[in-house]
């Protein structure tokens, strides 16, 4: 008897304009674009298009913080004359809250949407056959242009017993139906002091391990803020020290060794890890002549890689200036290869102009240089500052620790700002723009901002610009006189 499957022929070459391997984030962000403009385009996704691209890392991650922020306005709410008492935490429904968004948001990513917007999807793995043309299983693609959005993937630290064992990251957490009793989280980025917090407040003992410190390259003083507010809710911290083993305990606990005189044991139930990699695994990037590294596929400011046909997009970007991990990293990914490759528009990668976000409480957004990076290209600088306790909205809202700062040169332009505080995410997308768009500060302290919202913190920062021209003898006259006869 003939095996029918042995003998099948093999599919006809697909010949699209646009190939995106990958369906995270930057991948549909892409796919979805290029389609809406009429762009023949093929997605491959290595397993299937089950909403895996927005439910992993940064959504389950949001939802659990969204929840753990409702605990701690009920906590706070006698501040307000409102009593509303210890809150009972439920984990098993918080779990089911992360499911609830996680499936209200999957039809955004499934096979059927994208279908219908004419995209070919494809599962399955990809792996690059030659310079121009990929294969996925017995399907050969040669595209016109192939954008790799991989992502990236949970990375064990290289610690001695590390891999030995079980480990939660950022994508399992939503798995959790019970609150790790203690929880030890390893590293200092954003998401591991965000989901430190928010598992402190949900009811878990928390203790951050973060050999390079908390938030290294942001602004000392607004990490600070930070982190008084993961001490003041109980979070033990550990910065700046090496973890020389890790083993696990009695009753399968975890438990970590750090380095010191004597070396100091932390031990718990739980322990999350939320190093990142790019994933770039099985995708044979030499064969299409693609040059990667440790940090990613190197690109240009461009996003292209060394093989002209083919760009690199979000996370697994690892050469493009900022190298962030986010979500508006990766939107802001797509759209720019969307105007390069398709249609043929100027557009470059600028560090500068993307937005850096913590979603801590205080949160913390920044863009540009901090003023240590601003003060090493040039001591010639103005440091402009407004704290958060002069806003009425704050104050009514007993959300008054925090402060916006700016830096300029000596003639107003915007070099960088930095926001802690309530709302910080939202605060900071003026001043990128500022920054993108090349407007000094006293442009922006013209800018007439709604009041009372805290966006007015912004508004009295650029306005303090002009406070030295107040000590000028000239100056000075023209005010009593106004006060005089005006």
């Amino acid at each position: 008897m003939t095996d029918s499957s042995a003998t099948a022929p093999k599919p006809a070459p697909l010949t699209p304009d646009l190939c995106v391997i990958g369906a995270g984030r930057a991948g549909l962000a892409l796919a979805s674009a290029a389609a809406a403009f009429g762009v023949p385009t093929v997605l491959i996704a290595r397993d299937g298009m089950s909403g895996a691209g927005r439910n992993a890392g940064g959504l389950p991650s949001g939802a659990l913080i969204a929840a753990a922020a409702q605990v701690r306005a009920l906590r706070e709410a006698s501040r307000f004359g409102i009593a509303a008492g210890e809150p009972q935490v439920n984990f098993a429904q918080v779990h089911d809250h992360m499911a609830r968004v996680a499936a209200a948001l999957a039809p955004n990513a499934s096979a059927e949407r994208f279908t219908a917007l004419g995209v070919k999807v494809i599962t399955g793995e990809a792996r690059f056959r030659d310079r121009n043309s990929v294969l996925v299983g017995d399907q050969v693609i040669k595209a016109r242009r192939f954008a790799v959005a991989t992502g990236s993937r949970p990375a064990i630290p290289a610690i001695v017993g590390l891999e030995e064992l079980a480990i939660l990251s950022e994508d399992s957490i939503a798995t959790l139906t019970r609150c790790p009793d203690r929880l030890i989280v390893l590293g200092g980025e954003p998401a591991a002091i965000a989901l430190a917090q928010a598992m402190q407040r949900l009811g878990s003992v928390v203790t951050i391990v973060a050999a390079q410190g908390l938030l290294p390259g942001e602004d000392p003083e607004a990490v600070g803020l930070i982190r008084r507010a993961l001490l003041r809710e109980g979070v033990t911290l550990h910065e700046e020290t090496k973890v020389l083993r890790a083993e696990t305990a009695a009753k399968g606990r975890v438990r970590l060794v750090l380095a010191g005189e004597p070396e100091h044991i932390v031990e718990g139930t739980h322990l999350l890890v939320t190093a990142r990699e790019p994933d770039l695994a099985a995708l044979d990037l030499e064969l299409g002549g693609i040059t990667s590294d440790a940090a990613g596929i190197t690109v240009s400011t461009g996003l292209r890689t060394s093989n002209r046909r083919v760009y690199a997009i979000g996370a697994c970007a690892g050469g493009a200036p900022g190298g962030l991990q986010a979500p508006h990293v990766a939107d802001h990914h797509a759209s720019l290869v969307l105007r390069r490759a398709l249609f043929r528009q100027p557009a470059r990668l600028g560090a500068a102009v993307i937005p850096r976000i913590v979603q801590s409480d205080p949160a913390l957004a920044s863009v540009g240089l901090t003023e240590a990076q601003a003060r090493a290209k040039s001591p010639a600088i103005n440091v402009l500052r407004w704290p958060y306790a002069e806003s009425d909205k704050a104050q009514a809202e007993r959300k008054t620790e925090g402060f916006v700062k700016l830096v300029t040169d000596k003639k107003g332009r915007i070099l960088g700002v930095t926001i802690a505080g309530a709302q910080a995410a939202e605060l900071i997308l003026p001043w990128s723009m500022a920054i993108q768009k090349g407007f000094d500060v006293k442009e922006m302290a013209g800018f007439v901002m709604p009041s009372p919202a805290f966006s007015e913190i912004s508004a009295r920062a650029a306005t303090s610009f002009f406070a030295p021209l107040a000590a000028k003898p000239g100056l000075r006259r023209l005010i009593g006189f106004l006060r005089r006869f005006g």
